[in-house]
């Protein structure tokens, strides 16, 4: 470390954003240009180099957080990148879209501010790029192998590359006209500009990974089992796009719609495919219904198409502003939290959310137009609306923001290829990302439901990992850094004792405090009891 004291004399510094009110008139990313060159070298020196870094724990790429912080802090970005670059394949995606629960887990967040993990690592990603750090990868030979990936988000795109590069042939093939899934179709470009998608699918192309879009795999002229027939494996990474709905009074109504579809279109206008979106908010009072990520996205997009109102409803309370006592360190804890789009309707002196608010029914105008939103305080413990608490909300537009299911079950794919579903929609498949049919692989929200950029990314290089193994014959040239049954770090107690933040997994015999390790999912994971992290590999 070039300053060993210097977590404790520099402050933490975020990157900063462009004026709020300014972004609206734009879809460009919301933070300043070159923001970060100033400070990133001195908040990258406040990594503190500790002994037990829970930060790789908190991420499932495993990724070399100290040691590209030590590196960005002595000016050596190429060599800072090479480490990022050996655990993630998309670093300048996750540095703009992962809420980073590596922060979350940094020992300096005992009692102090993080470091800024998620800004250095961005910093290192857009600088490999400008370098020409970050260059093709083709391998040296190719194996003779085919490989076909199905869905094109961070995880078919993760597993493709990570195969191409090990010499197999793959093929993306994409239902959609473009490749990205829900990172060109999901995610606004205020938060991620398509431009940098388009200069990753480039390398990709350049390595020697094919695309085919417009490939609805399971349609008649494109069956599951004659896609497998063709090629020596497959894996399926179709994404939980099932997305939940409100069975209510009045769902019906004209201006009721899923967050997906309009997002989608507000997209494919951004893309020049409408000159105007088929489902703007201009003008529109707007209710939207859901807390999460997409909740928000629909918010900072309303808001640029000039919504006449927005507001968001949140079925739990509003969260505190420090770690409750269940969600101690290292976990990534639900605190109250500012996004981009929140910040720019005025939050948080005017926070466009109404917290525990259950919505119970859609009102229309008479003629089956949306005319406002019945909504009522929820009841702590089962959320049910609490009586004589129902109010309306005028709204013309309702968005449904209610999180997703698994994959679509209108896709025959699991048909054709004699796939099942878990109790959560999920396609089943073993430890090793293995389903029933011989070859055929699932990766990514498809197997694990609904989760984060990440894990995603994680989820497509272990399954490759596992497909290269099955190719070989057992031997492994890939890295897999998570099984399919990892799960993120968590603390849950027994019998609902209190939890203290003791920041080890495992559990304490004197008080019955129980512990699960994020990393093997063990409660009784020795490493972890004894407080050196769990050494398995995955």
């Amino acid at each position: 470390m070039p300053d060993p004291k210097a977590f404790l004399t520099t402050p933490r510094r975020q990157r900063e954003r462009r004026d709020p009110q300014a972004r609206l008139d734009d879809r460009r990313e919301v933070y300043r240009p070159g923001a970060l060159l100033p400070i990133i070298n001195q908040q990258a020196d406040r990594c503190m180099d500790c002994g037990l870094p829970f930060c790789h724990h908190a991420c499932p790429l495993g990724n070399l957080i100290p040691d590209w912080n030590v590196l960005v802090a002595d000016d050596h970005w190429r060599r800072a990148a090479a480490r990022l670059l050996a655990t993630n394949n998309f670093p300048e995606f996750t540095g703009r879209l992962c809420p980073a629960p590596c922060e979350s887990a940094c020992v300096l967040a005992i009692d102090a501010d993080a470091v800024t993990i998620k800004n250095i690592e961005l910093e290192i990603a857009d600088r490999a790029w400008e370098s020409g750090a970050d260059q093709p990868k083709p391998p040296d030979r190719m194996t003779g192998f085919r490989v076909a990936v199905i869905g094109s988000g961070p995880a078919g795109l993760a597993a493709a590359q990570q195969l191409t590069r090990a010499g197999h042939t793959t093929t993306v093939y994409e239902r959609a006209d473009r490749i990205g899934g829900l990172l060109r179709y999901g995610i606004p470009p205020f938060r991620l500009e398509k431009h940098r998608l388009e200069r990753r699918l480039a390398q990709m192309r350049a390595e020697g990974t094919g695309f085919r879009t417009g490939a609805a795999v399971g349609d008649d002229d494109l069956p599951a089992d004659r896609l497998r027939e063709r090629h020596d494996a497959v894996v399926i990474a179709i994404g939980a796009t099932a997305c939940r709905d409100l069975a209510l009074p009045g769902r019906e109504a004209d201006g009721v719609h899923q967050a997906m579809t309009y997002l989608t279109l507000a997209n494919r206008t951004d893309e020049g495919d409408h000159p105007v979106s088929p489902l703007s908010a201009e003008g529109r009072s707007v209710v939207i219904v859901g807390g999460g990520d997409t909740a928000a996205d629909c918010l900072g997009t309303a808001l640029r198409q000039r919504a006449a109102a927005v507001t968001q409803l949140d079925i739990n309370p509003r969260p505190p502003h420090d770690r409750a006592d269940d969600q101690p360190w290292p976990v990534h804890p639900k605190v109250y939290r500012v996004t981009t789009s929140h910040e720019e309707a005025g939050a948080p002196v005017a926070d466009p959310r109404v917290f525990t608010a259950t919505t119970v029914g859609f009102e229309t105008d008479g003629r089956g137009h949306l005319a406002g939103v019945r909504i009522a305080s929820a009841a702590p413990g089962d959320r049910h609306p609490t009586p004589g608490t129902e109010r309306t909300l005028p709204a013309d537009l309702a968005l449904l923001a209610l999180g997703f299911s698994g994959p679509e079950r209108e896709n025959r794919i699991a048909e054709q290829l004699g796939l099942t579903h878990d109790a959560r929609g999920n396609l089943t498949r073993d430890e090793e990302f293995a389903t029933s049919a011989d070859g055929v692989f699932v990766a990514g929200d498809a197997g694990r439901g609904q989760s984060l950029i990440v894990w995603a990314i994680a989820e497509g290089r272990s399954a490759a990992a596992a497909v290269d193994r099955y190719l070989r014959g057992g031997t492994a040239d890939l890295p897999a850094p998570i099984t399919a049954t990892s799960r993120a770090l968590h603390a849950y107690v027994e019998e609902r004792r209190p939890v203290r933040a003791l920041g080890v997994p495992g559990a304490s015999p004197r008080t019955g405090r129980t512990w699960a390790c994020g990393r093997c999912g063990e409660s009784a994971c020795r490493a972890s009891r004894r407080g050196e992290g769990c050494l398995t590999r995955h």
